[in-house]
């Protein structure tokens, strides 16, 4: 009972933290250090990341179908001539091509040297500095509609720095897309799809190691119970989060971030 508790407050945690700009990956590495848990395994990570997945593709559903059709209809007609989702379909490629090479060739970089708890705080402070520059800077005037190449270049490239665990990948994407022009909403929607095409891919790279090195560190039912809850978790949070920054600004997931960075700095000293 108290593992499936573990995996479930843990699924909880990934399926809010994916999408609240406040670090999912920095969180997990928190919460198990915090309470001292054992680590749940690569098995249970790829779950957790398949159930936000699941989040993003269910919500977005009827936006992806017009996506895929966007990818085959696109061919046919002068780049001028696309309508938004022929245009959507290509910028989340280009979006995606930064952090899939990345990816790739800083992995052991990443796995090796910035896991710590402090790695985790100065990327916490980064990232709420990007939402406070995007806040300040941000012209904040584009509807989703009118999403351009710079947007999602910017938003590409700057996902790269949510590798590091601390950096939230939706925070830092979406003030790249605020200060390129975008409202909030419209920068929160094209990050949240962003996600699909990185989570799947993250997901395909550690269900190779799964496969590898074999099960260990939690059971199927663990498995089970946290990415049903990272799902319905996440699918709510981007529900709300949609909902709250047509009106809202980043300054709650501002502070958080700077203030979970300022405990770790002096939980750092002073241990």
């Amino acid at each position: 009972m108290i593992l499936m508790l573990k995996a479930a407050f843990l699924g909880a945690v990934q399926g809010l933290a994916e999408f609240i700009p406040v670090s999912s990956s920095g969180h997990l590495v928190l919460f198990p250090k915090l309470f001292g848990w054992s680590d749940p395994g690569i098995a249970f990570d790829v779950m957790l990341h398949l159930g936000t997945l699941a989040a993003v593709l269910v919500y977005f559903h009827s936006e992806w179908v017009a996506v895929l059709k966007g990818v085959i209809t696109s061919l046919r007609v002068r780049p001028s001539e696309w309508d938004l989702f022929q245009r959507v379909a290509w910028l989340l490629l280009l979006a995606t091509i930064p952090a899939a090479v990345a990816g790739v060739a800083l992995e052991g970089v990443i796995e090796s040297n910035l896991r710590s708890v402090a790695s985790v705080g100065a990327f916490l402070a980064a990232g709420s500095a990007a939402m406070v520059a995007a806040e300040v800077l941000g012209r904040k005037n584009r509807a989703f509609g009118e999403l351009k190449t710079r947007d999602a270049a910017s938003m590409g490239v700057l996902q790269v720095l949510a590798l590091a665990p601390g950096m939230s990948r939706s925070g830092i994407t979406m003030s790249a897309g605020m200060i390129s022009g975008l409202d909030r909403e419209a920068a929160a929607r094209f990050s949240f799809m962003m996600a699909a095409p990185v989570i799947g891919g993250a997901g395909m790279l550690e269900g190779i190691k799964v496969v590898q090195e074999g099960l260990e560190g939690c059971t199927v039912g663990m498995m089970v119970v946290g990415s049903i809850t990272s799902a319905v978790v996440g699918f709510f949070t981007i529900k709300y989060m949609l909902s709250y920054l047509r009106r809202g600004t980043l300054a709650p997931f501002i502070a958080y971030g700077f203030t979970v960075a300022l405990v770790i700095l002096l939980a750092q000293i002073l241990t």
